[in-house]
């Protein structure tokens, strides 16, 4: 008997959207299952950079910054609403690297592939205005380069819908309880956490994008030897006040050999991270320790007039990156390159492939290399194609994001500027589809604070899997820095009646 499906994916980060996308978009018949909530553990926890990582270089790790230079681009490209491009600051410390170290790794940073509408790398005087601000006076020179911003959340919902949009089949709060090689195919069993309702699907191919839980994926639902490790580290951020009025970032050096980002974030804050910590306990428990916590502000109060205080984080966030483990010693120098373990295949055994490792920029690329083992297992119609295809709201000219917010505005001037940029960073085009119909303040529905509207969260439920206040706040968005432990606790009641009501209607 055919099985249901060509392929199921467990794991709804963005490797695993990334995947289920590529794949339904070449004509394969697509599932994918995630426990939580898209983006619910790493993949919302990153450092939100398309970057080519410019501290692998000392690694010698340069294939895989050429391959994350290359990405820059095609990302932004893909997702002009999500993604733009930054300006970061590498102050000059005399302690550390020399001046001719860095002006080497930055130019081959900037020649190593792929920029064309990047500016260059320059050198800046930082004890003159602007970049003077806040900065030590001993800091006199320092070197500007080029990376872009990503909502590293969002990129992960996008690649979903992107992905459900052509047809995948896309189960959040679906826990994959176990998974076996039957009649040729792979069945596999769903149980709905929330209802605890269990179903069981078929499928030729079996891809583990599980993260952090990759490893127990293989051996104790699939039942595989595993041949591989995953080397989980933690990584964790800071939020505090904004430290520049500028709009650069800055990238710190530290003594023990990494650095740390200082990063304009959601205009009144700046974001310190990240730290590298291995971590040995449950990926689904895991918040900064007061260790991390003082790292980060000693780290960036080194170079700050005004030192950085415990007391002045207004939110932090942690997150495990499931890193193949290459016996590295210290977790900073464990690689960050995806490695693609593929199970059976032969003689007529369904294959499996697991993914071990990876980040946030290459993730379009190890999903058309999943998918190039794949290729005789599976049935494409087409051959590659993401790389000039735009995510959902995405299909606008890379340098025209303020006359997306201007043409918002003028179709709908109830919006304030703040309002009608948010939406658009956000969605893109498709914020003219969550407005549609709407002229009046009225016309916008139930208010939850800030900017945040009915007519919003009936969107992100329907289009976007949002279930609870948590989804819609921290990951869809990043209006919890904003909105009270009130009004969170009042849009988490309405999701609850709102979802309960259509179960209802459904039954």
């Amino acid at each position: 008997m055919k099985p249901e499906f060509d392929l199921i994916v467990i794991g709804g980060g963005i490797n695993g959207t990334g995947i289920a996308r590529d794949a339904v978009g070449r004509g394969a018949s697509v599932l994918l299952a995630e426990m939580g909530d898209l983006a619910g553990a790493t993949s919302s926890a990153s450092t939100k950079l398309i970057h080519g990582g410019l501290r692998y270089l000392e690694y010698y790790e340069f294939n895989l910054v050429r391959k994350a230079l290359k990405e820059r681009e095609v990302l932004w490209r893909a997702a002009p609403h999500i993604a733009w491009p930054l300006r970061f600051i590498l102050p000059h410390h005399k302690d550390l690297r020399p001046a001719w170290l860095l002006r080497l790794g930055l130019f081959l940073y900037d020649h190593l592939g792929g920029r064309k509408l990047l500016p260059a790398t320059r050198t800046v005087r930082l004890d003159k205005p602007p970049f003077s601000s806040g900065l030590k006076s001993l800091f006199r020179r320092g070197f500007e380069y080029s990376d872009c911003w990503v909502d590293d959340a969002r990129l992960v919902a996008l690649n979903a819908r992107d992905a459900a949009d052509r047809g995948a089949e896309i189960l959040t709060r679906t826990k994959c309880i176990s998974a076996r090689r039957e009649n040729g195919h792979w069945s596999v069993t769903l149980e709905d956490v929330v209802t605890g309702v269990q179903r069981i699907v078929t499928a030729s191919v079996l891809v583990n994008a599980a993260g952090p839980w990759v490893a127990s994926m293989l051996s104790g639902v699939a039942g595989v030897n595993r041949s591989s490790n995953v080397r989980l580290v933690k990584g964790s951020h800071i939020v505090v006040p904004r430290l520049f009025e500028h709009d650069r970032c800055f990238i710190f050096q530290n003594g023990d050999g990494r650095i740390i980002f200082a990063i304009p974030y959601e205009t009144d804050f700046t974001l310190i991270g990240t730290t590298d910590v291995d971590h040995q306990s449950d990926p689904g428990q895991v918040t900064i320790s007061k260790d991390e916590i003082d790292y980060l502000c000693r780290s960036v109060s080194e170079y700050l007039e005004k030192p950085v205080k415990p007391e002045d984080i207004v939110h932090t966030y942690s997150g495990v990156r499931p890193l193949y483990d290459d016996g590295a010693k210290d977790a900073k120098a464990a690689t960050r390159d995806y490695v693609l373990e593929l199970d059976g295949g032969e003689d007529g055994t369904p294959a499996l492939l697991s993914v071990f490792g990876g980040k946030i920029t290459t993730y379009r690329k190890l999903a058309e290399h999943v998918l190039e083992k794949l290729e005789g297992f599976l049935p494409f119609k087409s051959g590659v194609w993401t790389a000039a295809a735009s995510l959902p709201g995405g299909n606008f000219p890379v340098l025209s994001f303020d006359q997306e917010v201007q043409r918002l505005q003028e179709t709908h001037p109830i919006l304030s500027p703040a309002h009608a940029t948010r939406l658009v960073r956000a969605y893109g085009t498709d914020a003219r589809m969550i407005l549609d119909g709407i002229s009046s303040p009225a016309d916008l529905g139930r208010h939850f604070g800030h900017d945040l509207y009915e007519v919003e969260v009936l969107w992100l439920i329907e289009r976007e899997w949002a279930r609870t206040a948590d989804d819609i706040l921290w990951r869809r968005s990043k209006l919890g820095l904003r909105i009270s432990k009130e009004e969170a606790a009042i849009l988490d009641g309405f999701l609850k009646d709102h979802l309960a009501a259509r179960t209802a209607a459904s039954a």
